[in-house]
């Protein structure tokens, strides 16, 4: 016996959320619905084996939430969703030179890359003028800095 909706079949429902859930994820690009959709698409197979309509939401559900717990956070991961790279990203780690000293609360200048930034130290302790530091982080137009442990 076969469940449908008056004359339609019941993988058509699945089918329409697959298309329904793809749709949505195209728009939006926010790696949720497509979980929803996979589970969607192995329902249009699962539902063959004549389960009841209840028991294939629920199983629905369940394959949507694996996917959604485990597979979801893998795949922003590897795809860095979230996230915009810059090219000041690559300052982060760098050794830069200060040439105007930077005060207790001050801020002062650092040569870094050939390219003169204004810079704070990450403690607010003074770096004297000629001192190398390392970049630990940008913060707006500013590089906070570490002086180098010699």
């Amino acid at each position: 016996m076969m469940f449908s909706f008056g004359t339609i079949p019941v993988q058509w429902l699945w089918v329409a959320l697959v298309i329904i859930f793809t749709a949505i994820e195209l728009l939006t690009l926010g790696l949720t619905t497509v979980w929803f959709a996979i589970a969607a698409l192995a329902m249009v197979f699962l539902s063959a084996l004549k389960i009841s309509l209840p028991v294939q939401v629920l199983i629905f559900l369940a394959i949507s939430a694996i996917l959604l717990f485990f597979t979801r956070p893998i795949a922003v991961k590897k795809l860095k969703l979230g996230k915009i790279k810059t090219n000041v990203d690559s300052l982060i780690g760098k050794h830069a030179l200060v040439i105007k000293e930077i005060g207790e609360f001050e801020k002062g200048e650092v040569k870094i890359s050939g390219q003169v930034w204004s810079a704070h130290a990450e403690d607010d302790s003074p770096i004297a003028e000629g001192t190398k530091c390392e970049v630990l982080r940008v913060e707006g137009v500013q590089l906070i800095v570490k002086p180098l442990s010699e």
